[in-house]
């Protein structure tokens, strides 16, 4: 569990309700936490697909002849669960955000511990790094970005402040980028602003959330009826996503009445939200901010 300490094992995995001869997906292995836990309640018969595109987590590929792993982003499950016969299941887990090995392995630039270039992908192999965002974004787009993704009043003062340092010299490494924030990070508020601005460069690095809006459209057509889907988010913004997904299948506004007046909605919410207890928080701290929803195919 090096890798990646699987928050909420139990209850995301319980949120599935398996069914021994069971398809399930796994959307964010990683560590391969959740999905060794699937696979423990599955029989012979049952099948668990996983995707990850991040290389490293190849290395944890579990030997099961019951187990698949993709290298791929899962805004493409659809389309690969198609490719390998399995174009309806019977539920999908996500763990969504940035994996603890990412944050840990110190060139991957995801943390504000560690001194490394500006990177931040979760895909190596994607052309758009940290450093692009910013030493190459407008004004404007910074300033958009840091305001969409981050929720910082600040932003249009940052993105100014960005801009004109860059002319003098690129911002290449998470050193620079600190030293350039430095007027924008009072002593006692530095680490929560850092991470809102960290936050919301990955967010645009990996389009996180659009990739996560093509996912949750996808889950409908994904799913068997009765399947479920077990979610866990890291901030508001991703939750409030899946939350209105799961509420009426659709991320604004309301859906249509059918001719009896009642709204047609793709899923039902399967009891009320999940975090964890002060224990798990103690044992791992990442899982301060986890979001646990569960719903079901209608």
């Amino acid at each position: 569990m090096d890798y990646h300490n699987p928050v909420l094992l139990k209850e995301t995995v319980d949120g599935l309700a398996i069914k021994s001869d069971g398809v399930y997906v796994d959307v964010t292995f990683g560590g391969g936490g959740h999905s060794r836990e699937i696979l423990r309640r599955l029989g012979e018969n049952g099948k668990l697909f996983a995707f990850d595109q991040d290389k490293d987590a190849l290395e944890n590929a579990i030997d099961d002849p019951r187990f698949t792993l993709i290298n791929e982003n899962f805004r493409f499950a659809k389309r690969f669960l198609r490719f390998y016969g399995a174009a309806q299941v019977d539920g999908i887990l996500g763990d969504f955000g940035v994996s603890s090995h990412q944050f840990d392995v110190a060139e991957r630039g995801f943390s504000t511990r560690f001194e490394a270039k500006l990177d931040m992908r979760m895909n190596q192999g994607n052309k758009l790094s940290a450093y692009n965002v910013v030493n190459e974004y407008t004004e404007e787009d910074l300033s958009r970005v840091l305001l969409q993704y981050g929720e910082l009043r600040s932003a249009p003062k940052i993105a100014r402040t960005l801009v004109s340092l860059r002319k003098e010299n690129p911002i290449e490494t998470t050193e620079d980028l600190k030293v350039a924030l430095k007027p924008f990070l009072p002593a006692n508020r530095e680490h929560k602003l850092l991470a809102q601005i960290y936050q919301a460069i990955r967010i645009e690095v990996n389009q996180e959330l659009e990739v996560l809006k093509e996912f949750l459209q996808q889950t409908e057509e994904m799913l068997k009826p009765g399947g479920r889907l077990s979610l866990i988010s890291y901030h508001s913004l991703e939750d409030r996503l899946v939350k209105r997904y799961i509420r009426n299948g659709l991320f604004e506004g309301e859906p249509e009445k059918d001719i009896f007046g009642n709204f047609s909605v793709p899923f039902k919410k399967v009891g009320g939200l999940i975090v964890p207890g002060k224990e798990e928080i103690k044992m791992n701290n990442r899982a301060r901010s986890a979001k646990l929803r569960v719903a079901e195919k209608l």
